[in-house]
């Protein structure tokens, strides 16, 4: 007892004399920090400079519904402009076809896009190759393009001269004159293009296309989404397939090559399951039995993974599963979850001994609102007929798919027969598709994220209206940078942010989305473009704001939210309310996020122009790149043009076509005029040379609420420690189209009048780094004041960290002796910044680490005393290393022909294999740590198996930061360190039930989703014949069918 009692006296007369000490210690730091922040940043006198503008500024609460309904506005009109160009597309692809009369013989010479340019041996230009003149142009980002002309490109599988091609592209043509007029019109356009159901894709502007390494291009505009949605109308789809004993050896190769490229034909917005049968049912995925996924980009994958899983054996059994499928279908439309439009179950199989008319006459005739599609596999045909007669009397299409070679072609076929009602009906729906990324556009951060508008184009002949013929798709892409450049980004504060989606949830554009991931060359994330709303913003658990926005309400909503910051090091904690609404004409919702605050306030000031213009001329001003304070791409002439140099045109009223935002400038110029005097009083400093002598401090910089910045360099740029801060690759650390930088924005969230001190994540090694330090300059004293602009340095760490021991070795001994000092081999000091990471310590190598990997026990007892807190955080778009036992690719491989080396290459370069590890699609929780703000200064003991372990921890004065100071003569190695590691949020791999069971609700989980306002199932004008043309059905089958739909039929 009395050697505990005495441990605990020695441990509590340790704490008294390190905490008098510490403090001391921390005044000291504090001060000569803040007074160097202070006065090479220029803060004080930035501040004085708008309390002088004081009585003229206006501050005014921003109406956030007002916004948004604003920002959905413009967003219409913009959208408008593209589908007004792809009408007009449509209306002269439809009059050219129209006017164009079918020739066999037809010999054309057309610009394909791989032979342009190419000679042969000799010199000559080879065949529907020619001279194409290319030239580089800025606005489709350097390539080298022909604005005057379009080229064809042709799938590799396909023959260049075969006669359907060669008269599409005859008649097709007359698109080129609409091209250039559309461009001429909308210069904001980038590609233009129309795919052709015959297969060709035809582009503006001109552009070579190159074949990758095995001589391949794997391109068929009939696959992709925007095609097929413009093409067809939402579904519900079963595919069977026939897993009985004949089913063996390359059969099933193909057959589940033919389910996996149907899969690549569904969107966001139809329904499916796949089931197997032999003289049994077999759910592909038993846990879905009886029921349809939406088919999305993860379920998709998820049942790709199944396929390789089905072996032959047995017989197949087909009355039972067309019985099965007719159920499903009618069961699952009556639960109102599925598209409630076109129905159709696909029948893969190599053979069908009856025609199951008595199934089909109980459960789809006379109606028939369920479509069969047959597929059959192998060389035979014995079971054709069969076949194909059920295709016919069910308004389908029978194909016959010998090799994989065919699978592609003969699967598109029945987009074409799902696409009959809606030519019939003449209806030209304009369709959206949710954001997806475009690798031959780059921006500085790597591919660019776009959305297409298209529209079908139609044969409008008399001749064939029965037969609903379906020419092709127009389109055009829109990158989501566009709707960005609508946005006032300065309206909405420092933490605010716009957003959109889709119909379905899907993120269309948010700061939160992360598409791409890797070091250097970026690659995008197999599910990028289905990530949904509730998976960002996912403190709303109950999805309120998501199902409001899905469907399309206008409303409020408030919570409080943790913002990632840092890379995902550190946590904003704010209380954000949400403004949205829906963008008429579109798929999509617009939302608004406004923080609580200074937040929720902006303010007017007024100078006059010739002022204003004076002091935005000087070098060191510049405007936030990606923000449009004039809009320089309506124009060609104004495109060459700074933002600056656009504002003075626009000033000088010389330039009536171009337009710019009148407020956002006015902001600018008085920003400007206010922030001047920063750039002499950083010059003197430069000039005294008495002043920073050993160059600690390297740059002064400061940022506004308008995106104007000013930098000041007190080192010649090639003595810079970090010369990424400042620039585009620090991406984080300046001004962008959806976030304020860091810098500003983590000294906004700080009390007013203190500097935030930082160590950036993304420095080198340790003599390379550098220390931030920032503070806010607020408008009024007022607590909701506006945050007018934000002023810091970056300063050497090396000159950073001198300070602090200088500042640690001070005590009152009059004999100059300290008892206690940061020297001692007893004690470790640090300091931590308020989320916890080290910017000083004696261990050099622990500088930027997280203080609880160093100090567990410390960062345990900070936690339980409430000077620090924990905060969970999810991380929906994660990537995990897993192990791999095999490498199926689990995508689908789009053309048979180069099949292996598609597979290869996307497991070489999307999955990211080492070894037998590789990343995949996850979903994470990491904890970060903040300090609490009331928490000046604390002390405590750890009782480590005996031995006391005392420590004292106090706030520096006018910071973020902390210096933690541990006695370090105990053995606490049984606490295990803190650390910030994420963990997989995993259903364990363990097939327990009740993990299967989780598995099971994680894929029937369906959200809220809005179908798409137009369906178009059926049309009585229908021409079910054209149903296949690889058998030809007999006289007898004829008669048969016409007399079973005779009788079917009531007069």
């Amino acid at each position: 007892f009395f050697s505990v009692f005495s441990l605990c006296c020695r441990a509590a007369s340790i704490l008294i004399e390190m905490g008098a000490k510490v403090k001391l210690w921390a005044s000291a730091f504090g001060g000569e920090m803040k007074s160097i922040s202070a006065k090479y940043s220029g803060s004080q006198l930035l501040q004085k400079k708008y309390k002088e503008f004081e009585r003229a500024v206006r501050v005014e609460e921003i109406d956030g519904l007002r916004l948004v309904k604003r920002l959905a506005e413009n967003m219409e009109e913009m959208f408008h402009k593209k589908a007004q160009a792809m009408k007009r597309l449509v209306e002269a692809a439809e009059e050219a076809h129209l006017q164009h009369e079918e020739d066999p013989n037809l010999q054309y010479e057309y610009f394909n896009a791989v032979l342009i340019n190419e000679v042969d041996e000799e010199g000559n230009s080879v065949e529907l190759g020619g001279e194409f003149i290319l030239q580089p142009n800025d606005h489709f980002n350097n390539l080298s393009v022909n604005l005057n002309l379009s080229v064809v490109q042709v799938p590799t599988n396909m023959y260049n001269k075969d006669s359907a091609i060669v008269n599409g592209v005859y008649w097709s043509e007359a698109l080129n004159k609409v091209f250039v007029d559309n461009f001429e019109r909308d210069p904001s356009l980038i590609w233009q293009y129309f795919g052709s159901a015959k297969g060709f894709f035809r582009q503006y502007p001109g552009i070579k296309w190159k074949p990758d390494e095995h001589g391949v291009i794997a391109f068929d505009c009939r696959n992709r989404k925007w095609y097929i949605q413009a093409a067809t109308s939402p579904k519900d789809v079963v595919i069977l397939v026939d897993v009985s004993g004949s089913m063996k050896g390359l059969r099933l190769t193909i057959a589940r090559q033919t389910v996996s490229s149907i899969l690549d034909t569904l969107g966001d917005d139809d329904f499916f399951n796949i089931i197997a049968y032999n003289e049994e049912l077999h759910y592909v995925e038993p846990c879905l039995n009886g029921t349809l996924v939406q088919a999305d980009v993860t379920n998709k994958d998820h049942f790709r993974e199944h396929l390789d899983k089905l072996f032959a054996q047995g017989i197949g059994m087909l009355d039972i599963a067309l019985t099965e499928a007719f159920n499903l279908l009618s069961d699952f439309n009556e639960t109102g979850r599925g598209s409630e439009c076109s129905q159709a179950i696909m029948l893969v199989t190599d053979g069908a001994v009856d025609t199951y008319d008595a199934i089909f006459a109980k459960y789809n005739w006379p109606e028939r609102k369920v479509r069969i599609f047959p597929y059959l596999i192998g060389r035979e045909s014995a079971f054709a007929e069969n076949l194909k007669w059920m295709a016919c009397a069910n308004k389908g299409y029978f194909t016959q798919i010998s090799t994989l070679a065919d699978v592609q072609e003969n699967v598109m076929e029945y987009l074409h027969v799902l696409s009959r009602p809606k030519v019939i009906d003449r209806e030209h729906d304009t369709v959206w598709t949710e954001a997806y990324i475009d690798s031959t556009l780059e921006d500085g951060q790597g591919p660019v994220l776009m959305t297409t508008v298209a529209m079908p184009v139609f044969s409008t002949k008399n001749e064939t209206r029965n037969r609903g013929i379906l020419l092709g798709v127009v389109g055009t892409d829109v990158p989501v940078s566009e709707l960005l450049k609508t946005i006032p980004k300065y309206k909405l504060g420092i933490h605010g942010y716009a957003f959109a989606i889709t119909n379905n949830g899907y993120i269309l554009t948010h700061p939160d989305l992360r598409p791409l991931y890797g070091d250097g060359k970026k690659r995008r994330k197999p599910n990028y473009s289905s990530v949904d709303l509730s998976e960002v913003e996912w403190e709303d658990k109950e999805d309120t704001l998501r199902n409001a926005m899905v469907n399309r309400k206008t409303g409020i909503f408030s919570m409080e939210v943790k913002k990632s910051v840092d890379k995902g090091k550190r946590v904003l904690i704010l209380h954000n309310d949400y403004y949205y609404t829906d963008i008429k004409g579109t798929p999509f919702s617009l939302g608004v996020a406004l923080s609580r605050g200074h937040g929720k306030f902006f303010f007017r000031g007024n100078v006059t122009v010739e002022e204003g213009l004076h002091d935005l001329e000087h070098p060191d001003v510049a405007l936030a790149d990606e923000w449009t304070y004039c809009n320089t791409d309506e124009h060609p002439e104004h495109r060459y043009l700074s933002q600056i140099e656009a504002i003075k045109l626009y000033l000088s009223g010389h330039e009536p076509h171009l337009y710019c935002d009148k407020e956002l400038i006015q902001e600018v110029l008085f920003d400007a005029v206010v922030t001047a005097p920063l750039e002499a009083y950083w010059t003197s400093l430069v000039l005294n040379k008495s002043e920073n002598s050993d160059k600690g401090v390297e740059i002064a910089y400061l940022g506004t609420r308008t995106g104007l910045s000013r930098i000041n360099l007190f080192v010649v740029p090639d003595e810079l420690t970090s010369k990424d801060f400042l620039t585009a690759e620090d991406r984080e650390g300046v001004f962008n189209a959806d976030h304020f930088p860091l810098w500003y924005k983590r000294a906004a969230e700080q009390v007013p009048g203190t500097f935030v001190y930082s160590l950036p994540f993304n420095t080198g090694s340790e003599n390379k780094s550098v220390v931030l330090a920032s503070t806010a300059i607020q408008l009024l004293d007022e607590r909701k004041s506006p945050i007018a602009a934000a002023v810091g340095i970056q300063m050497k760490l090396e000159f950073f960290q001198k300070k602090f021991w200088t500042a640690s070795r001070q005590c009152a001994a009059l004999d100059g002796k300290c008892s206690i000092s940061c020297d001692d081999e007893n004690i470790n000091c640090y300091l931590i910044d308020n989320n916890g990471f080290i910017l000083v310590a004696e261990d050099y190598t622990l500088t930027g680490n997280f203080f609880g990997e160093a100090e567990g026990a410390v960062m345990n007892k900070l936690l339980q005393m409430g000077s620090f807190k924990r905060v969970t955080l999810y991380d929906y778009q994660a990537l995990c290393w897993v192990y791999s036992e095999s490498s199926d690719s689990g995508r689908t491989l789009l053309d048979p022909y180069f099949a292996f080396f598609s597979a290869v290459k996307w497991i070489l370069t999307e999955l990211v294999m080492t070894g037998r590890t590789m990343q995949v699609p996850c979903d994470t929780e990491y904890p970060a740590f903040i300090s609490e703000r009331t928490i000046k200064e604390n002390t405590g003991n750890i009782d480590c198996d005996g031995c006391v372990k005392s420590f004292v921890i106090q706030q520096i004065p006018s910071s973020n930061l902390f210096m933690v100071v541990v006695d370090n003569k105990c053995d606490c190695s049984m606490f295990e360190p803190i650390t910030m590691d994420p963990i997989e949020i995993i259903i364990a791999l363990t097939p327990t039930a009740h993990n299967e069971s989780l598995k099971c609700e994680r894929l029937k989980m369906q959200k809220d989703r809005r179908r798409p306002d137009t369906c178009h199932p059926f049309h009585p004008e229908e021409n079910s014949m054209e149903c296949g043309g690889a058998v030809n059905l007999t006289q007898s089958l004829v008669t048969t069918l016409l007399c079973l739909l005779v009788a079917l039929f009531p007069r």
